[in-house]
């Protein structure tokens, strides 16, 4: 599969489809930027005012509005349409709006070929990629949510400002729900190549007062601080997004978290959860399983639980 003219659809122009479609033009990883929303007006001008910034990119970009046969020579979709999360939601509790809404736009899909990958945003995000892949009837390489992938950036933060070192050295996943029931393997945590409980054990003067289990939490609530205070998250899964988007362009074959159909990973059969996978111009070409303590493990299947306790009652 080769992207000659790299397109890319957004279905919802609100603040994180905008923000994707921003953070791929900056990067310069589309040709062809077309918005849907229910909202066309809307739609309409954020397309047109992302459109000015063409003028200062060094490459040009087409950003426009479109309709749903957009979709079926779009190399990418976006799924981005839902409601904000409010104050003190969780994104479990976004899950009647969200199938709602999902209804609806798939009733405008399911007559369309869709050769593309899709990749889910919207909310709760691990059921709604399930929702999508069964009515869309899509392989389970070309639909997936971006997982748990804004949680391991917010945990490289957060790890970095604890232990004072550079977050791009730090390598770390947060699997699991991209929700409150997230886990982290802290022993797959590694910085330059050593695992974290090294650093803990070399370096106790610096390193060995770690709170784990504060970590986790404040990992998991990252999401609920952005929101109380700004009342939307985007910036961080813009720029999430557009690293997905970018290593399908470029066949990269990156190790990025993601939120794919488990068949037997981890244990795991019939649901979306986030986990590493390698993603190339295929999609998810293949889930990395690394190895889990008896704890995390438990942890995860906790997780999982949760996410197919919603999927089953819809």
């Amino acid at each position: 599969m080769a992207f000659k003219m790299r397109k890319v659809v957004i279905i919802g122009a609100g603040h994180v489809g905008t923000m994707c479609g921003l953070s791929l033009m900056y990067r310069g990883e589309a040709d062809e930027l077309v918005y849907i929303d229910i909202d066309k007006e809307k739609a309409y001008s954020q397309a047109l005012d992302l459109d000015d910034a063409v003028s200062f990119l060094p490459r040009q970009i087409t950003v426009r509005t479109g309709d749903y046969e957009d979709v079926e020579d779009a190399d990418i979709i976006v799924m981005a349409a839902g409601v904000s999360r409010l104050p003190g939601q969780t994104r479990l509790d976004m899950l009647d709006d969200s199938i709602r809404i999902m209804k609806e736009v798939t009733g405008h899909l399911k007559d369309k070929k869709i050769p593309g990958i899709l990749i889910s945003i919207s909310n709760p995000a691990d059921i709604v990629a399930d929702y999508l892949r069964k009515q869309l009837h899509l392989p389970k390489n070309r639909c997936f949510s971006t997982g748990t992938s804004l949680d391991s950036c917010r945990l490289r933060r957060i790890l970095s400002q604890k232990m004072h070192l550079d977050r791009n050295s730090i390598q770390a996943f947060v699997m699991g729900e991209h929700g409150d029931s997230q886990m982290i393997p802290f022993s797959a945590v590694h910085i330059a190549g050593k695992p974290l409980s090294q650093w803990m054990e070399d370096e106790p003067e610096l390193y060995g007062s770690l709170d784990l289990t504060q970590i986790e939490k404040e990992t998991a609530n990252a999401g609920h601080e952005v929101i109380e205070g700004k009342g939307s998250t985007e910036f961080g899964i813009g720029i999430a997004l557009s690293e997905i988007v970018r290593s399908i362009f470029h066949d990269s074959k990156k190790v990025l978290p993601a939120s794919p159909l488990l068949e037997g990973e981890y244990g795991q059969q019939g649901i979306h959860a986030g986990v590493p996978c390698i993603i190339g111009k295929n999609g998810v070409e293949k889930v990395i399983e690394i190895p889990l303590s008896d704890q995390e493990q438990e942890k995860f299947n906790h997780s999982c639980e949760v996410i197919r306790t919603f999927i089953q009652n819809l």
